[in-house]
């Protein structure tokens, strides 16, 4: 009897090895690409019924040259890769990670958050420069003085304002479709959030409505000497529009785990701001995190193969898509 076929796009920097296995072991014939070119994809799954995806996009072009597949796993929490629009409409599964790294990204947001406060990247500049306390020209600021505003309220944003709260001396957030929400944090309308936030954290996902969201007319509504920290995805921050409100106020800095283009270009000034903190797209890395995302995608499909629905889907032949609480939807914060 001829197994079914499950396809891995491309893995970035985790091993698939464990994946793969887990496929092989529930019957599949696993396949690794190791590339996001649709020209490799389509060579390698032409027969596939499931496609786990990392970075690759996957849209009407290359579904129709993949008549097999009938689910689609993402690595990630977010979807922003596949068309899923479009993957409704031709009867697909769409799943997802909502929990891989969900207590890593919400530490590494606060870590960016606090660095900025304390101004430790300056700091650091200082002393590799030889200079010490007596040559700040900013002070670092109290954090127990300060609102850290909240983008979203998913899991992630949740987590964050957990750990985050005895920390500020106010956490708010915005999200139109938040139903509920734990102890010290308010819930307030998007003007309130971008008026009243000394640091604003991005948590939504990339959509049609959510591209180049935060652009030069947000971005002159936030405090003078506010903060962003953008550990979601690149292309919600109109990067021109930052580095002019770095440059001239009012933002006092800015920390990006993600960017418009990854990596970006050895000439971008994103590298080089100096107001700028940068990590490369590491929010989710951990040793524990990194076996999840190799893992659970490939769960994904096993559980559909094997009991007609993933673990973790956004979306299906079935399944409406209205979010469950504590989730963001597709559309984002601002709707």
């Amino acid at each position: 009897m001829t197994r079914p076929v499950a396809v891995i796009t491309e893995t970035a920097e985790l091993d698939p090895e464990p994946g793969l296995r887990l496929l092989s072991e529930a019957g599949f014939e696993a396949r690794l690409v190791g590339s996001r070119d649709p020209e490799a994809i389509a060579a390698a799954a032409h027969d596939a019924v499931a496609l786990i995806v990392g970075y690759a996009r996957v849209d009407a072009a290359l579904l129709d040259r993949l008549p097999a597949v009938r689910i689609l796993a993402t690595m990630s929490a977010g979807t922003d890769m596949i068309d899923v629009q479009e993957a409704e409409r031709r009867g697909l599964w769409v799943a997802n990670l909502p929990d891989a790294a969900t207590e890593d990204v919400a530490v590494h947001a606060l870590a960016q958050a606090l660095a900025l406060v304390r101004r430790l990247p300056q700091a650091d500049a200082l002393v590799r420069a030889g200079g010490w306390s007596d040559d700040f020209t900013e002070m670092p600021r109290r954090a127990s003085e300060l609102t850290l505003g909240l983008v979203g309220f998913g899991r992630i944003a949740r987590t964050l304002a957990r750990i985050a709260a005895p920390l500020f001396g106010r956490v708010i957030a915005h999200d139109p479709h938040a139903t509920d929400r734990p102890d010290g944090v308010d819930l307030v309308g998007p003007d309130t959030l971008i008026a009243e936030a000394d640091v604003l954290s991005l948590h939504i996902p990339s959509t049609p409505r959510t591209k180049g969201m935060v652009d030069g007319p947000l971005l002159a509504r936030m405090r003078p000497g506010s903060l962003l920290v953008n550990v979601a995805r690149g292309d919600l921050v109109d990067a021109d529009a930052l580095l002019a409100a770095l440059d001239s106020g009012p933002l006092a800095g800015a920390a990006l785990d993600v960017f418009p283009t990854e990596p970006p270009a050895a000439d971008d000034r994103l590298r080089t701001h100096p107001r700028l903190l940068l990590s490369p797209h590491s929010a989710f890395l951990t040793d524990a995190s990194t076996h999840a995302y190799a893992t659970d995608p490939a769960r994904n499909v096993i559980a559909w193969w094997t009991t007609g629905r993933p673990n973790t889907p956004v979306a299906g032949p079935t399944r409406a898509t209205t979010p469950a609480p504590g989730t963001t939807p597709r559309q984002g914060a601002f709707a």
